[in-house]
């Protein structure tokens, strides 16, 4: 099992959110390679004392270069629950973009229709709907600059493949790192300056508001300074 240490956000009987670190799978693979997860299941395992392998539910992904908040279930009812509100947009989510290129306006809202290559694992952004592609918003708001790179608030409405990465892109603000989707260069760490900063939706077993906030990371100087 991997010795990446778990960031726990928050935790009760129904579920546990971690704050995923970056190159970290959030669900294990058939290749072998162990995902978050895992992980967490031997936590639970150990915290315990089970015998067997502890229940954990996943109900949503970020992707392996992204990092920030991702909520798991400790029992079947609550996943249940939990993949209603994803399936309905009942879950408020929000996400920090480091970009290059500042936006010309403060804020505003994006809409493209998105298709994905399913044999390169890419998805192309259209203005006009074409064939096979689904419909894709966000709204974004700037809310820091440094000397090359700025920092954007993200909520997206919709959860298509690599959405944010690739609408950021089409309007030629290209994630730091994300070579896929136009920026110059790639991060040495594999990463892209994608966070899922925040999640907020009504607990499913008590209806509670809840809202859960990742640190970003503190893995380089750009994050230290638009933390």
């Amino acid at each position: 099992m991997s010795e990446v240490p778990l960031e726990i956000l928050y935790e009760d009987n129904h579920i546990i959110a971690i704050n995923k670190p970056v190159g970290v799978m959030v669900q294990s693979d058939k290749a072998g390679n162990i995902g978050l997860d895992d992980m967490v299941k031997e936590y639970l395992r150990v915290k315990y004392n089970k015998k067997g392998e502890a229940f954990l539910g996943v109900a949503h992904r970020i992707d392996r270069p992204v990092s920030g908040v991702v909520v798991f279930a400790k029992r079947s009812k609550p996943l249940k629950r939990l993949n209603e509100m994803f399936r309905e947009k009942e879950i408020q989510k929000t996400y920090w973009a480091v970009v290059a290129n500042r936006p010309d306006k403060m804020e505003g809202h994006l809409l493209h229709w998105l298709k994905k290559n399913e044999q390169k694992n890419i998805s192309h952004a259209y203005e006009l709907e074409v064939k096979g592609a689904l419909k894709s918003e966000l709204d974004y708001k700037w809310i820091k600059s440094l000397d090359n790179y700025h920092l954007l608030e993200i909520n997206p409405h919709t959860g298509r493949h690599h959405q944010i990465r690739v609408q950021l892109s089409k309007m030629g603000w290209p994630i730091k790192g994300d070579v896929k989707y136009g920026a110059r260069r790639g991060n040495t760490d594999g990463s892209i300056h994608l966070h899922a900063r925040k999640i907020r939706f009504k607990h499913p077993a008590t209806d509670e508001m809840i809202e859960i906030v990742a640190p970003a990371p503190q893995t380089d100087s750009i994050w230290k300074a638009v933390s």
